[in-house]
This record gives structure tokens, C-alpha cells and sequence, in this order.
């Protein structure tokens, strides 16, 4: 009967176990945490997070965006996306910043920018600091790809799910057909200018 009781306890952890390594295949959505249910939290041992450097990171609150000046290239428009450290401790951003073009009343305007294949690096930000994630691509007038007009770029930070809207008066962005593709690195420090 021990036996039985080690093997329903491990049996009842189970499905916390897969549902927290499930993935929609969409790749885009920010982790969610799965709470185990009553049965098993108090037949199974408790899990320990990985170490992590959250308390440092940047959060959206922490942060203001902006989009830099063009830095035209050889049939390409690039912009720096720059995120400002506007509180008064040090954070950190690695990796990409979320991205999307919305209308005026908040629809997303084509599909999800493309990342570029570069290894991340931890950028620390001191109050008042900056740093740049390069938005780029193809000019729509050479490229003849389907565009439109956004209203605003919605910039998400690493790991946060809250986006920070900045007012777009760049011009037209591909949103389809033919080069209409839209790429991010990865943040780097300074404003990219």
C-alpha cells in the first residue's frame, strides 16, 4: 500500500510537470506559471526556481521608448528602437524587444517582426540610461510590397508582457506581399544614433 501511495503522489505531479513545459508552437506569448492543484501540492515536494537575475531587470514601468532617426541603407529603412531607464535604480534588458505596428484603433498592422540571429548580451541600464534594439526593413517603394500607414509601433521589453506605445510618423511599413518582412536585433547600449 506504500507503494501505491509513492506511486499517486508521483502520478499527481504529473500533469503540473507537462503542462508547464507545454509550448503553442506560437513561440510569441510570454511564459505562464501553472499552479498545481490542492491534491498535489500536498503529496509533492515543492519545486525551486532556477536562479534568475529578475530583481534586476528592466521593467516596463522602469522604461520609455522612443524611435530614432532613419539610417537609410542600400534599399533598406533602419530605425534604432531605444529604451530609456526613467527610474531611479539600475535594471538590465538581454535579448529582443517585442514589436508590433498598430492602427489608430490598436489592430496590429502585418505580421510579427522577424529576429535577426545574433547571441544576446546583458545591457545594464543606469537611471537615465539608453539602449537600442536596430528595426529594419525593406524600403516599400523599391520593394513593391503591400503597406500601410501605423498610427503607433508598440514596443515590449524582454520578458514583460505590458507594451509602451510610441507615435509613428515614419512613413508607411510593409505589411505584405512581396520583402514585406520587418526584423529586430538584439539591444545593445547607447540610442543608436
Amino acid at each position: 500500500m506504500a507503494i501505491f501511495r509513492t506511486s499517486r503522489a508521483a502520478l499527481l505531479a504529473l500533469p503540473v510537470l507537462f503542462l508547464g513545459a507545454c509550448d503553442n508552437g506560437g513561440g510569441t506569448t510570454a511564459p505562464t506559471a501553472t499552479v498545481p492543484s490542492a491534491s498535489a501540492t500536498s503529496t509533492a515536494a515543492p519545486s525551486t526556481p532556477a536562479p534568475s537575475t529578475d530583481g534586476t531587470r528592466c521593467r516596463t514601468a522602469d522604461l520609455s521608448a522612443s524611435v530614432g532617426r532613419l539610417d537609410p541603407g542600400a534599399g533598406q529603412k533602419n530605425f534604432p528602437v531605444v529604451l530609456t531607464n526613467d527610474s531611479d535604480r539600475v535594471c538590465t534588458l538581454r535579448g529582443y524587444p517585442g514589436a508590433a505596428f498598430v492602427n489608430a484603433a490598436g489592430k496590429q498592422l502585418g505580421p510579427d517582426p522577424k529576429r535577426s540571429e545574433a547571441t544576446p548580451t546583458t545591457v545594464e541600464l543606469a537611471p537615465g540610461s539608453s539602449a537600442w534594439a536596430g528595426l529594419s526593413f525593406a524600403n516599400p517603394e523599391i520593394s513593391e510590397a503591400e503597406t500601410a500607414t501605423p498610427a503607433a509601433l508598440l514596443v515590449t521589453p524582454p520578458d514583460e508582457r505590458d507594451p509602451l506605445k510610441v507615435a509613428w510618423d515614419k512613413g508607411e511599413v510593409p505589411v505584405g506581399g512581396n520583402e514585406s518582412s520587418v526584423f529586430l536585433t538584439v539591444f545593445g547600449p547607447g540610442s543608436g544614433a
